[in-house]
């Protein structure tokens, strides 16, 4: 897929565009049976709730083929590729279910752990989620601070011990400072970051974002796999590789039918 001018410049400016219904209803149904079989995985991999339904799966594609594919599908790769003008490996991959009166996330930047953590030298990569629900303004969006990315890496974010899923989640998330948060906001406002399933969001990974309770019944799922150049590799080894790449290797293009094939 070609990106417009204007879909380039928004995600300069604001730092996320997100392209509606990218997926078609037989990839997001293949994408949902592979969570299904993920989330009932054991293993250091699966982060859960207190009530152990689950949370966070860590390195998806590296657990199952069909996520295996999707970092591979061809409009993800060609819409990633053009915003970085580069070739792009997968740094981390996930599944994030936000279940009903779980775990919020708390005001962070994904190049904040990948940069101090992972060794990932400078913050050039892209958070690509994919939607498999109707995420609105009542089921736990993703919030973001459109512009944040512009003031580079937020050197007072702290890691938080006394989170309670810090021993599961939080443990390598660097909390933003609420003074921060109400001078970012003060200046640029918060966006809810909504879609149908099968969008797809192309956010900047130094925009400042989190995510609030879901008190709805409604589900919130969402796929996220962080890439970066080729050229951008991280360069220290302390998290395994469910978190962190081990293979720099470039993403090459599937099929377009790549999903559908599982169907």
């Amino acid at each position: 897929m070609n990106l417009s001018s204007h879909q380039k410049e928004q995600y300069r400016e604001k730092g996320w565009i997100v392209l509606p219904s990218l997926l078609d209803e037989t990839e997001v149904g293949v994408l949902n049976s592979a969570v299904k079989t993920v989330t009932e995985m054991e293993g250091p991999e699966v982060a859960r709730e207190p009530d152990g339904s689950p949370h966070v799966v860590y390195g998806m594609h590296l657990l199952d083929d069909r996520f295996r594919m999707l970092a591979r599908h061809p409009a993800l790769l060609s819409a990633s590729e053009q915003l970085l003008d580069s070739k792009i490996f997968v740094h981390q991959s996930r599944v994030n279910v936000k279940q009903v009166d779980g775990s919020i996330v708390k005001w962070h930047q994904d190049f904040g752990t990948y940069h101090r953590v992972d060794g990932l030298p400078k913050p050039i990569g892209i958070m690509i989620g994919i939607f498999l629900d109707d995420i609105n303004a009542c089921n736990a969006p993703v919030l973001g601070i459109p512009g944040s990315h512009k003031h580079g890496i937020v050197s007072k974010a702290f890691l938080n011990p006394d989170s309670e899923d810090f021993e599961t989640v939080s443990k390598y998330r660097f909390d933003i400072p609420r003074e921060k948060i109400t001078e970012l906001v003060a200046e640029n406002g918060i966006e809810p970051i909504v879609g149908a399933a099968g969008s797809v969001l192309l956010m900047d990974m130094t925009v400042v974002h989190g995510s609030s309770v879901n008190i709805t019944p409604l589900r919130r799922v969402i796929l996220y796999l962080n890439v970066s150049t080729v050229d951008n590799r991280g360069e220290t080894y302390e998290r395994p590789e469910y978190y962190a790449a081990r293979d720099f290797s470039p993403l090459i293009a599937a099929s377009e039918d790549c999903l559908r094939a599982f169907g």
